[in-house]
C-alpha cells in the first residue's frame, strides 16, 4: 500500500507535527482511548465535522441546519459497511469524542501500480479545540491507516493536506501526486460541458 496527498476531502485543525505515537497524549489531563467509531458516535462525528468545515470557511448553519441532518444519516449508513469505511476516534474521559480521521475504500479501475484498484480516501481529520497538539489526530490517522493496511485490499491511500497538516502527513509517509487534481463544480453551470446543443 502506498500512500499520497491527492483526491480527498480531509483537514487535520490540530498543528501536529512529527513524532512517536507512542508518546502521544503527553501533558493531557488523561490519555484518551483510541477505537473505532460506532453508531452512537454518530453526533459527535458530525460536530467535529462542523468544527472542520467552519475552520476552513465554510458557513455552517445552526444545530439545526440541513446539512447535518443529511451528515448524520450518511455517517450511519456508512459505519454499517465495515469492510469499506472506517472512523477512528479519541474518546476522552472528560470530553467525549474530541479527533477523528475517516476512511473509505472506492472501487476504481486497476492499473499497473494498484492491481486491486481499491483506492483509500482520508478525510474529516478534526479535533477539538480544547485537545490539539497533544497528537490525538496522530494517532486516529495512524489506526485508520493500519486498517486500511491489515483489512481492506487499497492499493493507495490519498488525502487532501492543509498547511496544518502538511507535517503530521509528510512523517507518516504521504508525498504529493505526479498529477495534481483538478476540480469543477457542477451546479451554477449554464450547460454541461461538451453537449451538443439541441437544433
Amino acid at each position: 500500500m502506498s500512500i499520497s496527498g491527492d483526491d480527498a476531502g480531509g483537514r487535520d485543525a490540530t498543528g501536529t507535527g512529527p513524532g512517536s505515537i507512542s508518546g502521544y497524549g503527553a501533558g493531557s489531563p488523561a490519555d484518551p482511548l483510541i477505537r473505532r467509531a460506532v453508531a452512537a458516535d454518530v453526533p459527535a462525528l458530525v460536530r467535529l465535522r462542523a468544527l472542520m468545515l467552519q475552520e476552513m470557511g465554510l458557513v455552517i448553519g445552526d444545530q439545526d441546519a440541513e446539512w447535518r441532518h443529511g451528515a448524520g444519516t450518511w455517517f450511519e449508513r456508512r459505519l454499517r459497511d465495515t469492510s469499506r469505511f472506517a472512523v477512528f476516534v479519541a474518546d476522552d474521559p472528560e470530553l467525549g469524542l474530541v479527533s477523528c480521521a475517516a476512511g473509505m475504500c472506492e472501487d476504481r479501475a486497476p492499473s499497473p501500480t494498484n492491481v486491486s484498484g481499491f483506492h483509500g480516501h482520508v478525510f474529516n481529520i478534526s479535533t477539538d479545540v480544547r485537545r490539539r497538539r497533544l497528537g490525538h489526530a496522530r494517532a486516529c490517522l495512524v489506526a485508520l491507516l493500519g486498517w486500511f493496511r491489515d483489512e481492506t485490499a487499497a492499493g493507495v491511500v490519498s488525502l487532501n493536506a492543509t498547511e496544518d497538516g502538511m507535517n503530521l502527513y509528510r512523517s507518516l509517509g504521504f508525498e504529493a501526486p505526479g498529477f495534481p487534481p483538478l476540480q469543477l463544480r457542477i451546479e451554477g453551470l449554464d450547460e454541461r460541458p461538451d453537449t451538443p446543443r439541441a437544433p
